[in-house]
């Protein structure tokens, strides 16, 4: 592999740094539009995609700090701002999955059936399409510069791929056959999804919180 000269690693800092604010700025677009759709059309499933984009967002700052702090010093050490972002994601994640699992149970119950899902087909064919470009865009810059975090962001990513592919599912199978409890079980298929993102978001706080104890420790020796 070719040496990059600092030019390219700059500008492909800056192109890591567009792509955060571009799925910040998206994730929040998304999940306004996803929640009124869904309150309006009493939809579990796309509500909470809606939810879980926003969720994203506090993701995605965090991402775009890391991404700051690198471009402006690579040798700086990780900041408290990011732990704590990904702790507070992580929570966020969890009771989400537990709001989801309520809900949809009581929809079950209760025989709930949403009004339509025609917004959730659009709001995810457009989500998978947008999401593949970021996944594409953020691994490209990761393995060009060799960063891990980037491409453990493109990973997370692929994560909102699948629950955009989650939500076309239930609303297409809704809107052909008209089947109510798809939604709520669309919804359990978000749970899964939701659970895990927050565990991972924990275990990488945990994992910054044990590379900042080692640096700690290295410089008072």
């Amino acid at each position: 592999m070719a040496t990059l000269t600092q030019t390219t690693i700059n500008r492909y800092w800056t192109y890591a740094l567009w792509l955060a604010l571009f799925t910040v700025v998206y994730n929040l677009l998304e999940g306004l539009i996803s929640i009124f759709f869904g309150i309006s059309d009493e939809t579990l499933t796309l509500f909470g995609f809606g939810v879980d984009s926003f969720i994203e967002v506090m993701s995605g700052v965090g991402i775009l700090a890391m991404v700051l702090r690198i471009r402006q010093n690579p040798d700086m050490p990780r900041s408290q701002f990011e732990m704590t972002a990904l702790r507070v994601t992580g929570t966020s994640f969890y009771l989400l999955a537990l709001g989801l699992a309520a809900t949809a149970i009581y929809n079950l119950f209760t025989a709930h059936k949403p009004e339509t899902t025609l917004p959730g087909l659009i709001i995810s064919i457009i989500s998978i399409a947008v999401m593949w470009a970021l996944v594409m865009g953020k691994r490209k810059v990761g393995r060009t510069l060799n960063s891990s975090p980037i491409l453990a962001d493109a990973n997370c990513t692929m994560v909102c791929i699948y629950m955009s592919l989650v939500l076309l599912a239930s609303s297409l199978i809704y809107q052909l056959t008209g089947f109510g409890f798809i939604d709520s079980i669309g919804a359990l298929g978000l749970i899964y999804f939701s659970y895990s993102e927050g565990k991972e978001s924990f275990e990488k706080a945990a994992g910054l919180d044990d590379c900042c104890d080692d640096q700690d420790s290295q410089e008072s020796k």
